[in-house]
């Protein structure tokens, strides 16, 4: 009798994950080496392939809503010991073609005793996720492969419940669920929650996969399939499904099709659907990196949500702290100026429909009642961040003249902007004075946000006579005009420690640019700092607007300050820091950055930009000098990594915890620097700043 009570309990523990709910883990890092959905529409999928090996996001069923946080890969050898394929290998990454976004990861075991290959496409017909998986090794001795899936469905990671079905392991949370096959089918499987009985862990302890639970309660659930690959022949190969849908059983219907189709089929026509997206597009232009300019023309349009059209994220992550939250939201929101850059950027790769589409979305989804744009807002348009920064407000307006768009729903829209901007006021300041600038944590009088206001009133001016408002005209061209004559008596200062001619600031907190006036940086950058020595770039958009000449002598003098004060010289090339004092970005000694943080602490440092090469291209154009600015091209194509994604950061020299110039763990890929590069590219072939409003060049410069 104490033998079978022995063993009933020994079967229940087996058959019982450990400890609910298990412990979070926050989102995987946001410098992804891959970016995958399909080019059609009906599947909901999209993918990303991280720098370390193996899955991270998959978003189901819109692009704001993460239901994967990671799929890896474990291994188990003779020995009987179990490694995670990335820990124990040299992880590289690459784009499989040209023509599509698709991608392929090698891990090679470092002292080669193995090597597993991994190839990830989506199903084009459905929401599916498919891994064509491939082992060599060295010797006759087998390994055994673990697939480790952990879910977070519906942007949760805490409240998903899971168990097997035959030799399937479905999960779900509300209204979303997943299914998790293979072919050849797993050939044991479990459900536990994350650091008490998840694979990995029950993996670590002996090699085998001891825990094989049915089931497991909502929490922190992870789900682990052995698969038959050992390395030997008949067992060199393998596919894993994911399957998502409002219920399991659609769910494991979606992933056995796309097993029954395989891989081989499912990646033709993945390929296929993104070869007919980029033939109706423009030639890449010949300065250009072909391949780069075709991925990031890509890029762009797999950012854009399939259900919400015209709803393009800023990036398909969550960098840093930001990976903490749960719901996860940030990066994967709609920020109207990263909108206006995104459709830009289709406009220059040749996707006008796309720009369009950004357009509408703007005024008929993200534009308030009162004429302004959120700070950033989730696909349906619901307003997220408070803030308000009064280029979200102009730039639509840009975008509008630029598609020639004088209809009246959308001159309605241009109106509420417009109007918004001339009366505009908080706490006695009034426009341009914005309550945030571009980089989101400053008030005062910005020169771009101003150049972005003073080229939305003159653009709104256009729309406005096309629709006989010339009362509307008037009082738009009015305001720009005085503005544009006082932009440099707000942000140029005579008085400051970097020249001793006039330069612009970053901004002005109270439009005296010769006083020290002094102001906490924020993001744990300095208190109390005199704002003459905060600069930034930001007044190049006062020449790629349209609103100054590229010869204006503070402007010439301004990049001779920022060259000295912000430039970062790497062997890949010359980036620049955001502005001075900049603490967006991984603390000093290369861990993530993070919030709250004490002001002054200086414990976090923003890294370099390469969308600011970009802006700096332009400039270079738009002065008559297309030599440097193609410099400004190839250095930004330098940026990329593996797979061909350009990110947000680059690491700077201080000091470079991997080569400067190459992606740091902010988002990658960045879908504003993937615009900047077309837009640039294009510009270079035309020999001019083509986005540029000519309504405000004829203006202000002729």
């Amino acid at each position: 009798m104490a033998f079978l009570k022995l063993a009933a309990t020994s079967l229940a523990m087996a058959l019982s994950p450990g400890p609910a709910p298990g412990t979070d883990q926050q989102y995987l890092p946001a410098d992804k080496t891959g970016f995958l959905t399909s080019a059609d529409t009906r599947s909901k999928v999209w993918a990303t392939v991280q720098r370390a090996g193996g899955l991270g996001e998959v978003f189901y069923p819109d692009l704001g809503t993460p239901s994967v946080r990671a799929l890896g890969f474990v291994l188990a050898g003779p020995d009987g010991r179990a490694v995670r394929a990335e820990d124990a290998a040299t992880v590289t990454t690459a784009l499989t073609g040209d023509r599509s976004l698709s991608y392929a990861q090698t891990f090679t075991e470092k002292s080669g005793r193995w090597r597993l290959t991994a190839s990830y496409t989506t199903d084009p017909r459905a929401a599916g996720v498919l891994v064509d998986l491939r082992l060599t090794t060295r010797g006759d001795r087998p390994y055994r492969v673990y697939a480790v899936y952990d879910p977070a469905l519906a942007n949760t990671r805490g409240n998903d419940s899971g168990r097997t079905d035959g030799d399937a392991l479905l999960a779900s949370d509300g209204p979303v669920a997943s299914a998790f096959v293979a072919s050849p089918g797993f050939t044991a499987t479990s459900s536990g929650f994350t650091g008490t009985s998840d694979g990995w862990t029950d993996l670590l302890a002996d090699g085998r996969m001891d825990s094989r639970n049915p089931s497991a309660s909502p929490g922190y659930l992870v789900q682990t399939g052995e698969t038959t690959l050992t390395g030997r022949p008949g067992h060199r190969a393998a596919t894993l499904a994911l399957g998502f849908a409002p219920s399991t059983g659609a769910a494991l219907g979606i992933a056995r099709d796309s097993l029954r189709r395989g891989f081989p089929a499912v990646a033709r026509d993945y390929t296929s659907g993104w070869s007919r997206y980029l033939d109706g597009l423009d030639r890449p232009p010949a300065v250009a990196d072909r391949r780069l300019h075709r991925v990031s023309a890509m890029v762009l349009a797999a950012s854009e949500d399939k259900t919400h059209r015209g709803a393009y994220v800023a990036a398909p992550a969550a960098p840093w702290a930001f990976g903490r939250d749960d719901p996860s939201g940030p990066y994967h929101l709609i920020w109207a100026r990263d909108l206006y850059q995104i459709a830009t950027g289709l406009l220059a790769a040749g996707d006008r429909a796309g720009a369009e589409r950004a357009l509408d979305y703007l005024f008929t989804v993200q534009q308030k009642p009162d004429g302004s744009f959120p700070q950033n807002s989730r696909l349906d348009g619901t307003p997220v961040w408070e803030g308000l920064q009064l280029d979200e407000v102009a730039l639509p307006v840009v975008l509008a003249y630029q598609l020639g768009r004088t209809d009246a729903a959308t001159w309605a829209g241009v109106r509420r902007a417009a109007d918004f901007l001339l009366g505009f006021e908080q706490d006695g300041n009034r426009a341009p004075w914005s309550p945030q600038d571009r980089w989101e944590n400053q008030s005062g009088y910005s020169p771009a946000t101003i150049a972005a206001q003073i080229a939305g009133l003159v653009c709104a001016a256009s729309i406005a006579r096309a629709n006989g408002d010339t009362a509307a005209s008037a009082r738009y061209l009015a305001t720009a005009d005085e503005w544009q004559s006082k932009v440099k008596d707000w942000t140029v200062t005579s008085t400051g420690p970097y020249s001793g001619s006039p330069y612009f600031l970053r901004l002005t907190k109270d439009g005296r640019p010769n006083l020290g006036t002094a102001y906490d940086i924020g993001d744990s950058g300095p208190s109390g700092v005199d704002q003459r020595t905060v600069v930034d770039p930001g007044f190049l958009e006062l020449v790629r607007l349209g609103v100054l000449p590229a010869s204006d002598p503070a402007v010439r003098n301004s990049l001779t300050v920022v060259d000295r004060q912000l430039g970062v010289p790497t062997r890949r090339g010359l980036f620049w820091y955001r502005a001075s004092f900049d603490g967006y970005g991984e603390k000093a000694d290369g861990s993530q950055w993070d919030y709250p943080l004490p002001a002054g602490s200086r414990l976090t440092r923003g890294r370099a930009w390469p969308l600011l090469n970009g802006e700096r291209g332009e400039y270079l154009i738009a002065a008559g000098r297309t030599g440097p600015a193609g410099e400004q091209l190839r250095t930004m194509a330098r940026a990329a990594c593996q797979g061909l994604l350009l990110p947000e950061q680059v690491w700077d020299n201080q000091p470079p915890y991997r080569e400067p110039g190459t992606p740091t763990t902010s988002a990658t890929p960045l879908t504003w620097t993937h615009a900047q590069y077309l837009r640039l590219a294009r510009d270079l072939e035309a020999g001019r700043v083509l986005e540029q409003p000519a309504v405000v060049a004829e203006r202000y410069l002729r």
